[in-house]
């Protein structure tokens, strides 16, 4: 329905000096976006205040509103060019006016948690990139052309946006902040089966891919008022640090049906494991937190185990967010079962202790498309330490890349088994009585791996490689015999 239109923006964004790639697209189509969808769940609610005889008050201004000045229409409802800003006067109103109007909302915002105070957030961390007027005019239209009026079109739109950042993350080389495979994703919450009533935290969150699959697992169940308002307000928690991939997940959210998301644009680093308590902890954690980094010393000091890899401050900043009996599905490198370095060694040991570490989904390199990485998913319970794990060896056949990403089908086996953690040639179960207290290696071992031959030996190789020449010198004297 709305996929020619946004091939259409992307087109108009990419003849203007001011974009110059799939992050600056997604980042002013975002923008544009959410007023519209704002302007139609503003014009959604009004009406149905009037069909309540209820007075209803708009949040925006009325020269602010999307139909003053992006798209004025004449009395018949048709486009009304005669009255539409354009070229330098748009401009003008856009960088001079509208942003600076929309900024002002986060200082005047009741609460972070209103949809005011998240109308600021995104017009704080976000610019106006497109520099020509008219280039600015011609997206507008197009994105008018867009609505979020039914839950159809709402759906087109979310799933529209998601292959946007899709595309974003595949154009960089930091393709995995932007964008977890949601095959895996889902497969990931499958396994932890969320309930109504529980909370879902992602603390490195990204475009929020984990929070939007978790509320299109859970919005099925929400049969009651009651239900739908918990969903709303009272289930989904994010942070993210990075401005763009917090706008960007700000947006995914709210166009998956969240209206005034709980996601903060913070640090999450920065708190100390030890000042963590009961009100900050939650029932379930999904995530895939960055790796590397390099963190400063003094952003050590807020975790016991210290380490300048910032995916294992993330691990203990998540143990520690859990409540008792939470759980947790956390994706990371698959180094991080077998490094020797002091760190490795005891956040292993302290994970184990802490909490039921009970599962580990090993994935195929080429997962995470432009990443570089092999990567495991640990699946851990908060409250009792581990007695076994069960391994899980994916191999969807094939080698992954763009023209061969990972599905759902590839997955569904591992869903099926872990529930009741059925052994096979691609599942194991490992007793950690067993491992060397000196390391806790858990690296990842199929033992019903066929074994490998043995590597020859150098001599043995250089003699069978001499006797094959000679054999071929041989062979070209009889041939030069019979010339």
């Amino acid at each position: 329905m709305f996929e020619q239109t946004f091939k259409n923006i992307d087109d108009i964004l990419h003849k203007d000096a001011g974009c110059s790639s799939e992050l600056d697209y997604t980042e002013q189509t975002s923008w544009m976006l959410f007023l519209k969808y704002l302007d139609d769940l503003e014009r959604e609610k009004s009406l149905e205040a009037e069909l309540e005889d209820k007075d209803y008050s708009f949040i925006i201004d009325p020269q602010y509103q999307w139909s003053a000045w992006a798209a004025p229409k004449d009395s018949s409802g048709n486009f009304d060019h005669n009255n539409a800003l354009t070229g330098d006067d748009l401009m003008d109103f856009v960088d001079g006016k509208l942003f600076p109007y929309l900024k002002s909302f986060k200082e005047r915002a009741e609460s972070p948690d209103t949809i005011e105070y998240k109308i600021g957030e995104i017009f704080s961390e976000i610019k106006n990139k497109i520099q020509d007027g008219y280039s600015l005019r011609d997206a507008l239209e197009k994105v008018d052309e867009l609505n979020f009026r039914t839950q159809e079109e709402k759906h087109e739109l979310s799933h529209l946006y998601e292959t946007k950042i899709k595309n974003m993350g595949n154009a960089g080389r930091n393709g995995g902040e932007y964008y977890t495979p949601r095959p895996l994703i889902r497969a990931m919450i499958d396994v932890m089966n969320p309930k109504i009533g529980e909370t879902i935290y992602d603390g490195a969150a990204g475009s929020a891919g984990f929070l939007c699959e978790a509320y299109e697992h859970l919005k099925g169940k929400a049969t009651t008022p009651d239900h739908r308002q918990t969903l709303q307000l009272k289930t989904f928690y994010g942070k993210e640090q990075a401005p763009l991939a917090y706008v960007i997940g700000l947006m995914n959210m709210i166009l998956h049906g969240i209206e005034a998301p709980n996601y903060l644009r913070t640090d999450t680093l920065s708190e100390r494991v030890a000042d963590i308590q009961e009100k900050d902890r939650y029932d379930i954690i999904l995530a895939n937190p960055p790796f590397g980094g390099n963190k400063n010393k003094q952003l050590q000091q807020n975790f016991p185990v210290k380490s300048s890899e910032s995916a294992y401050m993330f691990m203990q900043h998540f143990v520690e967010s859990l409540k008792g009996g939470g759980r947790a599905a956390v994706v990371i490198k698959n180094t991080f079962l077998s490094n020797t370095d002091g760190a490795s060694i005891a956040l292993r040991k302290q994970l184990m202790d802490d909490c039921n570490l009970h599962t580990i989904l090993d994935c195929p390199g080429g997962t995470f498309l432009g990443a570089g990485v092999k990567t495991v998913v640990l699946f851990f319970e908060r409250g009792r330490s581990t007695k076994d794990i069960w391994y899980y060896q994916l191999d969807p056949g094939r080698n992954m890349g763009k023209t061969n990403p990972l599905n759902d089908k590839d997955l569904a086996e591992f869903v099926s088994m872990q529930a009741g953690r059925a052994l096979g040639d691609k599942a194991w179960i490992v007793d950690v009585s067993g491992l060397d207290e000196a390391t806790y290696d858990l690296s990842v071992k199929n033992p019903n791996a066929p074994e490998e031959e043995p590597l020859r030996e150098p001599q043995e190789i250089i003699s069978d490689m001499l006797a094959r020449d000679a054999e071929t010198a041989a062979i070209l004297e009889d041939i030069r015999g019979m010339l």
